[in-house]
């Protein structure tokens, strides 16, 4: 994919750089607002209550589908036989395969289906941090005025280009980024411009 987007990514570059020649110099920048929102220090809080989520709620959904497979199963294995003999609707033994059908779907199928609700779970969890990262992300762009913004690993180095998550970093108050959001872009001192990351709580300070 990224072979794919390089080529079309330089080509947009070179025809903005074209039409903004006269006007006013190209400005990129570099960002992505999920990893900006898992940056930030509460979403440890987030996934602590996703994995409780998963261990309680979605554990339970699961084993409710097997147990009642099972329960179904065995109703309709007997009811077969009372069809069989009259002493049963079809009708009714056609709900019971339909309902069995459905926890058998359930079960084959649930690992996408917890995968989506853990999903689901997460982003409404995270709303608040998202919010957040977007009234600053608003207040970064009216002032800095990009031409174009690009996501990590969409772009090869050798054009300028801005690490707007630093900016971010100062503009939400943060004590620090993870490395990998720190050595983007084109500057290279750019990173040693944020805010020093506090040490672990309880962490020791190294000596020489």
């Amino acid at each position: 994919m990224k072979k794919i987007l390089l080529p079309v990514l330089t080509c947009v570059l070179f025809m903005l750089a074209g039409e903004n020649s006269k006007a006013q110099a190209l400005k990129v920048g570099v960002f992505d607002i999920d990893l900006m929102v898992q940056a930030m220090p509460d979403y440890h809080n987030v996934d602590s209550l996703v994995q409780i989520y998963e261990k309680d709620s979605l554990a339970i959904e699961y084993q409710y589908y097997q147990e009642r497979y099972q329960q179904l199963d065995s109703i309709y294995k007997i009811d077969s036989g009372l069809v069989v003999a009259g002493k049963k609707s079809k009708a009714m033994l056609d709900m019971t395969m339909e309902d069995r059908k459905k926890m058998a779907l359930n079960i084959v199928y649930w690992q996408q289906i917890a995968q989506n609700k853990s999903n689901n779970k997460r982003r409404q969890l995270a709303q608040p941090l998202y919010q957040a990262v977007s009234v600053a992300y608003r207040k970064i762009l009216a002032a800095k005025k990009y031409t174009l913004i690009l996501k990590p690993q969409t772009y090869e180095a050798g054009f300028p280009i801005d690490n707007i998550f630093i900016s971010m970093a100062r503009e939400l108050k943060l004590q620090g980024l993870p490395q990998e959001l720190l050595y983007l872009g084109d500057d290279p001192d750019a990173a040693k411009q944020q805010p020093a990351a506090k040490p672990p709580t309880g962490a020791k300070p190294k000596t020489k």
